[in-house]
């Protein structure tokens, strides 16, 4: 296997290609010759395809972690355990995450995209079968292990969005897909919301009920398994040409010019970044506990409510999935990235506070409502901070710096998501969102913090092209780049 792709985005900063407006340019040298010869680029349409395939695992794999928490009172009833225990059903994801985060961006440097999302595919098909024998009240502790393995396909997922936009897209609609890829995670999680409560009636007949988790179960599963051989079949490495100059300068240098261990170190003393990490894991990790005890903020201020509880979840998901799709586009036009992610942050934490103090107003329209707007930019925040990321961290690899954003969300949501349900029991759902709107606040100060050191960016700009041959628009035809002689650098 070559091992272009290995290093990433690792020396992107040597060359960036301005796709929208059909313009390549490439560093020069004092006297005004190119660093770089130009490479032939290529845009495939089946790009949308690896997008879709990806996106579908990710839907399956969120899927799961919600099937249990969005009708916790049932499980609980079912199993015999206590609430903390369903809850540990998706607080495990979390869990799974911190630990295994490193040896899979590892992973991913080394062996390439199309083996992670193979290998994440099969543990979450694995997982999805080990709990279709888990419908009877005395297999708890099976279904908890059916649900870690799950939690291990998530580690191969979460960090993907980025590094396919960047092997598959031009430059300017890279923000565009990973925003896309994201989003296959939130109609995960939205079918998460809807699905359970209405597969899984709130009937007190066991044997029943038993029969419905088991039509869940087995649902899921060959859902699962259909999706691990579409990505056998069809997911693909990277494109047989490059979509930019910079992916084309990547695929050319030797695997001994990056080390992982080193890119590391140096992500860890990138200031700006590390402050993104706390930011991101403060919005990401109040999301996490907001959908995990989403169930049990509804039921306790609406009694019996549990369908309308899913709707609720979906409606906050939907509405982030609007919010990330306006966002991944505003970057690509506007490159903004300190500016939007700032706003999207402030207005995520007013978002909590309307939605709080309205929650127990008895009417149910205004918390649909206040959970459309809270969804809008709470989950709209999620693929910013992969590409704020991106920008601040420039030129190391993308896999690894998303890594470490998703591990710290990973880590507040297991801190916010307990420390929200022991608060709830003993002071009431409102003190408990109340907890959850303080850390969003320390998060939006943060991030008016952080130095807006837009290194992608920076590159892009120290050329000074005038004029390019434009490339052709149609997919699937190949972009002749400029000579040297058609640009001014």
């Amino acid at each position: 296997m070559e091992r272009g792709n290995e290093v990433g985005n690792y020396h992107q900063l040597k060359v960036e290609e301005d796709e929208e407006d059909g313009l390549s340019t490439v560093p020069s040298a004092p006297d005004g010759s190119p660093l770089f010869p130009l490479m032939e680029t290529r845009l495939y349409k089946r790009r949308w395809l690896m997008l879709f395939v990806f996106g579908t695992f990710s839907m399956s794999n969120a899927f799961m972690w919600l099937q249990y928490s969005i009708i916790s009172n049932i499980f609980v009833r079912f199993y015999g355990v206590n609430a903390i225990c369903v809850d540990w059903l998706s607080m495990i994801y979390f869990l799974t995450y911190i630990p295994l985060i490193l040896p899979v961006t590892w992973f991913l440097d080394n062996r390439g995209l199309r083996d992670v999302v193979v290998a994440g595919s099969a543990f979450n098909c694995i997982g999805a079968w080990i709990k279709t024998s888990t419908a009877r009240p005395d297999m708890f502790a099976v279904t908890f292990l059916g649900q870690f393995v799950c939690s291990v396909g998530t580690v191969f997922l979460l960090g993907i969005p980025s590094r396919l936009a960047s092997l598959w897209f031009g430059q300017q609609e890279v923000s565009t897909a990973c925003s896309i890829g994201v989003l296959g995670n939130q109609v995960g999680i939205a079918i998460g919301f809807l699905l359970p409560p209405i597969l899984v009636p709130n009937v007190d007949d066991v044997e029943e009920l038993a029969y419905h988790i088991g039509v869940m179960f087995y649902i899921t599963a060959g859902v699962a398994t259909l999706i691990f051989v579409l990505v056998v079949i069809v997911f693909q490495e990277k494109p047989e040409l490059p979509p930019s100059q910079a992916q084309a300068q990547a695929r050319s240098l030797s695997p001994d010019q990056y080390s992982y261990k080193a890119s590391i170190g140096r992500l860890l003393c990138n200031k700006s970044f590390m402050l993104l990490v706390l930011t991101y894991g403060l919005n990401v990790g109040c999301f996490y506990a907001v959908s995990t005890l989403l169930n049990r903020m509804i039921t306790e201020q609406y009694p019996g409510e549990e369908v309308n509880a899913g709707r609720i979840g979906l409606t906050i998901v939907i509405a982030g999935m609007v919010g990330s799709l306006i966002c991944g586009i505003w970057m690509d036009k506007t490159k903004t990235y300190k500016q939007t992610t700032f706003a999207v942050y402030l207005l995520t934490f007013i978002g909590m506070l309307v939605y709080s103090f309205t929650l127990n107003l008895g009417q149910m329209w205004v918390v649909f409502l206040t959970s459309a707007i809270l969804g809008f930019f709470m989950t709209g925040y999620l693929p910013l901070g992969f590409e704020f990321a991106v920008e601040l961290t420039y030129p190391e690899s993308e896999g690894t710096s998303s890594g470490l954003l998703n591990c710290s969300a990973q880590l507040f949501g297991i801190i916010f998501t307990i420390s929200q349900g022991k608060i709830m029991d003993k002071w009431g759902t409102l003190a408990g969102n109340i907890f959850l709107c303080v850390f969003l606040l320390i998060g939006t100060i943060l991030t008016g913090f952080i130095k807006s050191d837009l290194r992608r960016q920076n590159a892009n700009a120290s050329c000074d092209p005038q004029r390019g041959s434009k490339k052709s628009s149609l997919d699937d035809g190949v972009d002749h780049p400029t000579t040297p002689k058609e640009a001014r650098l």
